[in-house]
């Protein structure tokens, strides 16, 4: 089990989007700290936790805040996070200010080798000068220095080969820092910057193409994140949070869990444990009104709201009563299994800490992901000091471990039961998750990939060489 992180529990309250240049930096309202390097490094210090830095950089067990050694699943393999505390050695000390703005924005280290975009550069471009300086300030000043090298990123070829991604940055990358739009609220636009620039909410919900770039024309729609799968958070009623109030969602990234509605796990319960917890109420509602005015993006496959499935089952006086054989394997295994916690009923614990699984968004899906996943990896989430915990039935599991044929029945039980019915759930949906999740083209071409990267950028120079040369003929 993972140890407490370093928590930011004496963090002032009073981090405000600053209006009067247009929401381009967060900052204190009321500051008063007589040293501008401490105000400074104290913003940046919220800056880090609204960032979600921690979650990364920090490996699970570990009492080394920022030291990295944490392992990013992605479809290409592991990647581990670097050091990021003030190390001359082994971190980012000797780094100068336009060198650590450059790791940030553009995903290029000191030495000139390039990042991977598991470090969300490409949402932190939108980062302002005067963050990137906060943030800067506050790793040199106010985190210690950590003295050990985190494991090292090894992908296998053709990925292990970093220049590549200079091509997939000419490709993809939008290098420019985040404007306000004029149009809207300020709180709106605050929400807008805290969910993209620093939370990059955009990095797991908006789907993603065939070489792992974001999908521009379908923000935060959802998409597949290894495992896991990021819902849509789009304004629609069905599909999206459209039919959320605006404090169901800040409970929800205040506090992981809104019965009745959903419970957050994996990467989003880390986001909240790590990040949304210690936010600002002004800044969590900011994100609320953004994201509630997001674009609705709907998708054919959802038929009702994710939470509006299921009801409380009336098995248990039944089945009590019949012998082994007179019940389905799937209904065999929950009760031997899921009953005792979220009991026979599906009503969860009278206390609330084991949720209820009918009108539960992991259950009421159009695809099973995160029902699979959460069986496999269980849940752990530290909100005020309470930590919620279910344990997985994967490989090592100190329950039982569950064969992919019983993780396929279970989760049948239970989506006829107290889910959406339409869902049915194959041992191979199990394997396929229990491997990684779904591997997109990048993934699957394999030692291909680098002479497509080089292919699609010629393509990319040679169509802007021929409007260009279409322009000229039109102004001759």
């Amino acid at each position: 089990m993972k140890q407490k992180r370093q928590k930011c529990l004496d963090l002032p309250g009073y981090f405000v989007l600053s209006a009067a240049i247009g929401l381009n930096t967060i900052t204190f309202a009321h500051a008063q700290a007589t040293d501008p390097n401490t105000a400074v490094a104290e913003r940046g210090h919220y800056l880090a936790i609204a960032a979600d830095c921690a979650a990364c950089h920090t490996a699970p067990s570990s009492n080394k805040p920022f030291a990295g050694g944490y392992g990013i699943a992605s479809p290409l393999g592991s990647i581990y996070s670097t050091n990021i505390t003030p190390s001359k050695k082994y971190g980012i000390g000797n780094y100068t200010e336009k060198e650590f703005a450059h790791a940030l924005r553009e995903g290029i280290r000191r030495d000139g080798a390039h990042l991977y975009p598991a470090m969300p550069y490409t949402s932190y471009t939108k980062l302002t000068d005067d963050d990137v300086h906060a943030l800067y300030v506050y790793f040199m000043t106010s985190v210690k220095p950590v003295e050990s090298r985190p494991q090292k990123t090894e992908l296998p070829f053709p990925y292990n080969i970093r220049a590549s991604m200079a091509i997939w940055n000419a490709l993809f990358l939008d290098d420019t820092r985040f404007k306000p739009d004029p149009s809207k609220s300020v709180k709106v636009n605050r929400g807008h910057y805290l969910s993209y620039a620093l939370a990059h909410c955009d990095t797991c919900h908006t789907p993603r193409n065939a070489m792992m770039a974001e999908k521009g024309s379908s923000p935060l729609a959802g998409a597949s994140l290894s495992s896991w799968y990021a819902p849509n958070v789009t304004s629609d009623p069905v599909s999206g949070i459209g039919g959320w109030s605006n404090d169901d969602l800040v409970r929800y990234l205040k506090t992981g869990d809104v019965p009745g509605k959903a419970q957050a796990g994996g990467p989003m319960a880390e986001a909240i444990e790590h990040s949304f917890q210690y936010l600002s109420d002004a800044d969590i509602r900011a994100m609320v009104a953004y994201i509630k005015q997001v674009p609705a993006i709907s998708d054919s496959k959802d038929k009702a709201p994710r939470d509006s499935y299921g009801k409380i089952s009336d098995r248990e006086s039944f089945y009590r009563a019949l012998p082994a054989s007179r019940i389905g394997r799937g209904e065999y295994l929950f009760s031997g299994e899921c009953a005792a916690c979220h009991r026979p009923t599906g009503q969860g614990s009278p206390d609330g800490y084991y949720p209820q699984l009918f009108h539960n968004t992991a259950l009421g899906a159009p695809i099973a992901d995160n029902l699979i996943t959460t069986i496999l990896m269980g849940v752990r989430r530290e909100v005020n000091g309470h930590t919620t915990y279910m344990p997985g039935f994967g490989p090592g599991s100190y329950v039982d471990s569950l064969s992919d044929q019983d993780i396929a029945d279970i989760s049948n039980y239970v989506e006829q039961r107290f889910g959406n019915p339409n869902v049915k759930v194959t041992p191979d949906d199990v394997k396929l998750i229990r491997s990684g999740g779904p591997k997109p083209l990048i993934a699957q071409l394999g030692a291909f990939t680098v002479p497509a990267m080089i292919g699609a950028a010629l393509i990319f120079a040679i169509a802007i060489l021929f409007f260009i040369r279409l322009s000229r003929k039109a102004k001759a």
